[in-house]
């Protein structure tokens, strides 16, 4: 499965409570200047180019086998990479700028790895 295949089928069917999740960080992180995402949208992926966006995140590279996608703000900036063939991967790395950065990861972190684990096994069932 190529990257963005993976990428797509996981965002078609976005995780139940992740819309509510996303509208109270909203909420919060509006409070501190951190621009409102607004979550994944379900939308369909296409063939992505560097420069398109895939709901918040900046597509930063798509070649075969692997896609890099990035957002960034004044307090943080994180990629994501989503590696395909044989095994998918998805490989995350967090830059923080200010003590708002590392308090918001702080609080999201552990969140993140739960929902990306639980992502890839609904994608692996559904397979």
């Amino acid at each position: 499965m190529s990257p963005v295949e993976a990428w797509g089928r996981i965002m078609a069917d976005p995780l139940p409570g992740l819309a509510l999740a996303f509208r109270i960080r909203d909420a919060i992180s509006a409070r501190f200047g951190v621009a409102r995402i607004g979550g994944f949208s379900g939308a369909p992926v296409a063939a992505p180019k560097v420069g398109d966006r895939l709901d918040f995140f900046l597509v930063e590279g798509e070649e075969p086998g692997r896609l890099t996608l990035t957002a960034r703000d004044r307090h943080l900036d994180v990629m994501i990479c989503v590696t395909g063939g044989l095994r998918l991967g998805i490989t995350a790395s967090v830059v923080t700028h200010n003590r708002f950065g590392r308090a918001y990861m702080w609080v999201v972190g552990p969140a993140h790895r739960l929902i990306v684990r639980v992502m890839l096994r609904r994608l692996l069932r559904g397979l």
